[in-house]
């Protein structure tokens, strides 16, 4: 029998998602086979500390703070545990790490010092992704499909306040969000001059920059998941039908009224367009291991890229693993395939050299 595999995963953060990103690692742990994997589960705090063990989900879950002694010794937060205990070796990591410090190429990069594999997307396509505005404008370069839109730095607003919607050319809906935020944290949907400017304000709450979207009419939100290296490939798309006006933080996560259509009704020539763009976009930003990619597709056929979601929800009524159970990937054979590909990338990046010989010794002397 082969030697079991010993997966650490990463979740918690410090950052508004925190909830979201416990749930979605709870599912992750049920989930991966125990006659594969040992599973090593690692929490970070709100306030930032690490600590490990099977206590460690029920430590956040209940919100309070770890003892001293509970918390991983930084910065080697891999070489001990709770009461000094070594972790032992680990095989891979699987960050399940939503939003700022987590999603955005911060634990990514860290990841990276410690030559561990690790799940995901790398430095540079977590952190585009995670910027909403350093997405869209890689996108645009690409010429993807976008809906108008005008940002700002919070510092900036009341100067320009007045003028924002002069700017947008366009009218009212509009959606107002957190540039570096997911899971719908800080959004808005504004229809008029004073709910824009609350949603503003609500917005600045969770980022100094802000984005400023035109809202599609009868527009349908259709969601692919892709999955792979540099050959990625995309599941069947689904459709989310929110119980809200918009798919907020309630309506995701909260109320469970929200319906998802999977496959989406959609014409096989529009699902293999959707299909195509998604992966496109995939490799456009940088993308490995995993994405979600979200559109918004205008009554005129029109299929506007949303986001780019590098660590999608894996809760139980998440959209990345059910669109590829639907796909014929099972959540468990998902999770196989997201730790193979991690192991991949690092195997392909060990062969690459990391010294290099002059023809003198010139930094000897």
């Amino acid at each position: 029998m082969a030697e079991k595999l010993r997966v650490a995963v990463l979740f918690g953060g410090r950052n508004s998602e925190h909830e979201v990103s416990l749930v979605s690692a709870s599912s992750v742990i049920e989930r991966l086979d125990p006659e594969k994997y040992d599973v090593i589960p690692i929490g970070i705090t709100k306030e930032g500390k690490w600590i490990a063990g099977p206590e460690s989900m029920q430590l956040l879950k209940s919100g309070r703070s770890p003892r001293e002694s509970n918390a991983l010794i930084l910065p080697e937060p891999f070489a001990q545990a709770s009461g000094g205990h070594a972790l032992g070796k680990i095989d891979v990591i699987f960050p399940v790490l939503h939003g700022p410090y987590g999603e955005d190429g911060t634990v990514q990069g860290f990841l990276e010092l410690t030559g561990i594999p690790y799940v995901g997307c790398g430095v540079l396509g977590s952190a585009v992704c995670m910027d909403k505005v350093m997405q869209k404008k890689v996108l645009a370069a690409v010429g993807f499909s976008q809906v108008p839109y005008v940002w700002f730095w919070a510092s900036e607003w009341e100067e320009r306040k007045r003028g924002i919607t002069d700017e947008l050319a366009l009218g009212y809906p509009l959606f107002v969000k957190p540039a570096n935020m997911g899971s719908s944290v800080g959004i808005s949907k504004a229809h008029d001059q004073t709910e824009l400017a609350v949603a503003v304000a609500r917005a600045m709450q969770y980022d100094r920059k802000i984005i400023i979207e035109q809202g599609i009419a009868d527009c349908r939100e259709i969601e692919v998941a892709v999955l792979g290296n540099q050959l990625p490939r995309a599941s069947v798309p689904g459709e989310i039908i929110p119980s809200n006006e918009f798919y907020d933080y309630d309506a995701k996560y909260v109320d469970g009224k929200s319906k998802a259509v999977i496959p989406a009704k959609l014409s096989d020539e529009k699902r293999a367009e959707i299909q195509d763009t998604a992966t496109r976009a995939y490799r456009a930003l940088d993308c490995e291991g995993m994405a979600r990619v979200d559109f918004l597709l205008a009554s005129d056929g029109t299929a506007y890229v949303n986001e780019v979601n590098t660590i999608p929800g894996f809760t139980a009524i998440s959209m990345y693993p059910k669109l590829w159970e639907a796909s014929g990937r099972p959540y468990g054979e998902l999770l196989d395939e997201l730790i193979q590909l991690a192991l991949a990338r690092t195997a392909e990046k060990k062969k690459l050299r990391v010294s290099f010989r002059p023809k003198e010794q010139w930094y000897a002397n």
